[in-house]
């Protein structure tokens, strides 16, 4: 039996003994390897995925801080709206210096307007552009975009040329399995994407026509994986767990993992991740007291952006995932959510710390914490 220890800001060292019969191994063809985007070395093969809403700037320095995270990448943004300053669109890739390396996704169906959109990225200083092929949202597809992309594969083979000899930072692209289960075109993306220079791929082991619904298909991601000679293959979808990551990687022969809401639930993940690579063990996520303060330190950060009170009404979505991992009352969550005022907020906090959660301690580990994702058919989301 072995323990990990890990100092984080709040000064603690969670720990957690792992029974070696319990514990995954990790895959050894990728030990000691590093990953990289093409000259791009990530710090770790394990990267936040892009999440409307959530991957902002100070969730993604929250993530650094704690460690372990290889790369981070922002919320899908219009390649348009940069071209024409967008108060939106450049706010999603605002960055800072411990946000790095950072990827920018951006999504379009236009070759120049991306074209240009990769060179203003690049002139910015980011590290690495990623464009997006797998949203399946309709506003995003009905305009050709996102997972509509792999319904015209010429087309979108083109545009992605187009933005890979535009810039000389890397090139990657994030896409679905395929349209629906009679179109699963992402092997032949994969292999053409490789011809033309993209520099990674990262597949969500679905189709545009599952939504979120049904499961991974591991299956189908690693035939993405055999598609390629060179470039690295991202896994990505469902991964909660050390346990579901070492499955995805020994299944579909994947090099890194790409992890969105499972990162909601628990930001020390990544780190988590880390140790589990280079020890066999991994140190607990935070109990109720960390999380509490991150939650502040993150609010603290969006404030620097947009000050405090439009910070605390675009923060109550995110509040709500923390505090339900937390396990607060629901009255109390709900004095968060409806707090205008720093007044009331520090109120609202104040009792939460008072009450601590349901049906646990502050330092003991917290049950686990499962982000639901959209549901009903995708043409409504």
């Amino acid at each position: 039996m072995s323990i990990v220890e890990h100092s984080d800001r709040t000064g603690r060292n969670p720990e957690v003994p792992v029974d070696a019969a319990d514990r995954p191994e990790f895959p050894e063809r990728l030990r000691g390897e590093v990953l990289c985007y093409g000259s791009l070395t990530l710090r770790s093969r394990y990267l936040l995925s892009p999440l409307a809403g959530f991957t902002n700037l100070p969730f993604r320095r929250i993530v650094h801080q704690i460690g372990g995270v290889g790369l981070g990448t922002t919320d899908l943004v219009s390649a348009r709206g940069l071209l024409e300053g967008s108060a939106k669109s450049l706010q999603l890739i605002s960055t800072c210096d411990e946000d790095s390396p950072l990827a920018v996704q951006i999504f379009g169906q236009d070759p120049k307007v991306m074209h240009d959109a990769a060179q203003f990225l690049e002139e910015r200083g980011v590290e690495s552009v990623d464009i997006n092929m797998g949203c399946p949202v309709d506003r995003i597809t009905s305009g050709g975009s996102g997972s509509a992309m792999m319904c015209s594969p010429q087309q979108t083979v083109d545009l992605v040329k187009t933005v890979v000899d535009a810039v000389s930072i890397p090139v990657t692209v994030k896409m679905r399995l395929g349209w629906d289960d009679t179109q699963i075109t992402a092997p032949r993306f994969a292999r053409e994407f490789e011809q033309v220079g993209v520099a990674a791929v990262a597949i969500h082991g679905r189709t545009r026509e599952q939504g979120f619904g049904g499961t991974v298909s591991l299956d189908g991601i690693r035939r993405v994986v055999e598609a390629v000679e060179r470039i690295p293959v991202i896994g990505n979808g469902d991964i909660r767990s050390i346990a579901d990551a070492a499955r995805m990687m020994h299944v579909t022969g994947c090099q890194g993992i790409s992890i969105g809401r499972g990162a909601l639930a628990n930001p020390w993940i990544f780190r988590q991740l880390v140790e589990w690579e280079t020890t066999g063990a991994w140190s607990l996520p935070g109990n109720f007291d960390d999380r509490l303060e991150l939650m502040l330190r993150q609010l603290g950060y969006l404030e620097e952006l947009v000050g405090f009170e439009r910070g605390l009404v675009m923060f109550r979505k995110m509040a709500h995932w923390y505090l339900k991992a937390m396990r607060v009352r629901a009255k109390l969550r709900h004095r968060v959510q409806t707090a205008a005022t720093r007044s009331e907020f520090d109120a609202a906090i104040a009792a939460i710390r008072s009450a601590g959660p349901v049906g646990g301690s502050r330092t003991g580990v917290l049950p686990e914490l499962h982000v639901p994702v959209p549901s009903g058919p995708v043409e409504k989301w």
